[in-house]
């Protein structure tokens, strides 16, 4: 057998064994009920979402950047606040931070995109309705149980939306109420460049850069408001974005 024969059986196998695996993620979500609220976090859904993020990540050639990482509380889930850029952000974040198993609180067209927004489902993401203050309170609500029975740790934008601008809009305080009624720490982080993977995707290189920044410890959650976390998260986040000196 040549060597060129060689090579052809190897690409074979390995695109046969690719294509397995996004008809078993295909097969696994037709069995997630779209219409009920999931309050335990599937390893196995979990380990979908995280390798088809993988190839994702390898075939787009996007390259994630992490510092920071040792802050992360190793001994308790934690609330995420993060800049929001681009609809990549939770994407790359869940990726460099697969081990710390963060579930979304997103807009619910999220979760109608085929197959994935079942998955995420599964992985205990909520959906949130911004023009309902009902529902929104009872997502809130969701969030801190998951965080008070060590389920997942919970990621939001506090800013509300993505920017459009550029520049950073004012953090809500109310999303640091998560942290407050769950009492567990907050950790806070930038996120850089995603905005131009969509341009970029699949033919040019992405560097995407995810700084960790400080972590409030559960005490200074106690201790301190809502506003006084957003105003010392939201300044802390201009500096490393550039935005303040």
């Amino acid at each position: 057998m040549s060597a060129i024969q060689i090579i052809l059986i190897v690409l074979a196998v390995l695109f046969c064994l690719d294509l397995s695996f996004w008809i078993l993620v295909i097969i696994s979500s037709w069995f997630i009920n779209t219409k009920k609220e999931y309050h335990k976090n599937s390893r196995y859904h979990r380990f979908l979402l995280n390798e088809a993020t993988r190839r994702v990540i390898k075939v787009g050639r996007i390259k994630v950047h992490l510092t920071g990482k040792e802050k992360i509380p190793a001994d308790s889930r934690f609330l995420l606040v993060c800049n929001h850029r681009s609809k990549f952000d939770p994407i790359t974040t869940w990726y460099a931070l697969k081990k710390s198993d963060i579930a979304f609180i997103s807009k619910p067209e999220n979760f109608k995109i085929f197959s994935f927004g079942r998955i995420i489902r599964r992985c205990c993401f909520l959906p949130i309705d911004r023009g309902n203050p009902h529902k929104a309170m009872k997502t809130i609500i969701d969030a801190i149980h998951l965080l008070e029975k060590n389920e997942v740790s919970i990621g939001i934008y506090p800013e509300g939306t993505r920017t459009t601008t550029g520049y950073m809009a004012e953090l809500k305080s109310g999303s640091f109420k998560i942290a407050e009624k769950a009492k567990v720490p907050v950790v806070i982080m930038t996120a850089k460049n995603t905005e131009k993977i969509c341009r970029n995707f699949p033919f040019r290189k992405t560097d995407v850069w995810l700084d960790i920044l400080d972590v409030i410890p559960k005490e200074k959650v106690m201790q301190l408001s809502t506003i006084e976390m957003s105003e010392y998260a939201e300044k802390l986040m201009k500096k490393n974005m550039g935005e303040i000196q």
